[in-house]
């Protein structure tokens, strides 16, 4: 009686004939690579390392919107107004003397006046509140005076004269323009003819 083996049992499987040739005690190749201990898993899985760009952009997003925000609000807010006060102006020889008729105080630490005479202006501005300036004589009254109250209220008067150094001059006849400005507010633009003193 003949036994008939199956090709899977007549043969040994190669890796038992491989690992049988190994006499040294040492793997062969094949079986050293199917052996090689896998890597152990990462601790931060591919769904976290995708957070951080995400998170990244998300940020910058918001930076973005919260500065045009703030830009937006700066720029829609409005500019303080301007004080109202109702000023008037006489010209008298080279005295120049604004009146403060009502309204508001103004501050005479922040006031700005520039004097046209003919429709140009002076070589040299007011430098107020001011004692003695180039340009100028001495002794300006009121808020135009370093030494005078803060406050120019309604009632109160100031006035300069200009000195015959400054140009063009204040002769009688002469159209005086006066610009009086708050932290560069305009507050008035007044007008008087010059007339002899």
């Amino acid at each position: 009686m003949q036994i008939h083996r199956s090709p899977s049992q007549s043969r040994p499987s190669s890796r038992s004939s491989t690992a049988a040739r190994r006499t040294d005690g040492t793997a062969s190749s094949a079986t050293a690579r199917r052996s090689t201990p896998t890597r152990p898993p990462s601790p931060v899985r591919r769904s976290d390392r995708a957070l951080a760009p995400v998170a990244g952009v998300l940020l910058l997003a918001i930076t973005v919107v919260l500065a045009g925000g703030v830009v937006g609000v700066a720029i829609d807010s409005p500019p303080d107004p301007a004080p109202t006060a109702s000023l008037s102006l006489s010209v008298s020889d080279d005295r120049v003397t604004v009146t403060h008729r009502g309204g508001d105080a103004l501050d005479a630490s922040e006031l700005d006046v520039r004097v046209r005479v003919d429709g140009e202006p002076l070589a040299r501005q007011p430098p107020v509140p001011f004692f003695s300036a180039a340009g100028f004589e001495p002794g300006p009254t009121g808020a135009f005076n370093a030494a005078s109250d803060d406050d120019w209220r309604a009632g109160g008067s100031a006035s300069f004269r200009v000195a015959g150094t400054n140009d063009p001059g204040i002769e009688p006849g002469r159209t005086v323009v006066v610009e009086v400005s708050v932290e560069g507010r305009q507050v008035a633009t007044l007008e008087s003819t010059a007339d002899a003193g």
